[in-house]
């Protein structure tokens, strides 16, 4: 589904030009984010504010219209962590270039999303030299 180009620049200036899921900055990455929605259409999910996040194309590709997944620790399912009513600090913190999920839905997030992948890694290790990881703290 489209989004309108008004609602695009709302979506990116306020997630600072960073994905909303992994922190990744745009800055410096070929491919454009995309505006995900984070409760996808096909589930009745709306385009509006509420309900859109910015996502790198990891992190989209991989969320894909899925809103679930597996915490590794239980096995039991749980929702993925969710932009706009929740706390990225209160599922997540950083490692180092590792994203550590806090909780079974950072965890079922950072496994299903691959997060701590090598590249992902990598290019975070890169970030840091040149000041932009980790990301500011952020709030919903």
């Amino acid at each position: 589904m489209n989004v309108p180009a008004s609602m695009r620049r709302e979506v990116i200036n306020r997630a600072s030009n960073r994905c909303e899921y992994c922190g990744l900055a745009q800055v410096g990455q070929e491919a454009v984010f995309h505006v995900d929605h984070i409760c996808p259409v096909m589930e009745g999910g709306a385009t509006n504010l509420e309900n859109l996040a910015l996502a790198c194309v990891s992190c989209s590709l991989r969320k894909g219209a899925r809103q679930a997944g597996s915490d590794p620790l239980s096995g039991k399912a749980v929702k993925y962590y969710h932009p706009r009513r929740q706390r990225w600090q209160e599922h997540f913190r950083w490692k180092g270039c590792r994203v550590q999920g806090l909780t079974a839905t950072g965890r079922a997030t950072v496994d299903g999303l691959k997060m701590n992948r090598a590249l992902a890694q990598a290019i975070r290790a890169e970030e840091k030299l040149l000041g932009r990881h980790p990301p500011p703290t952020r709030e919903p």
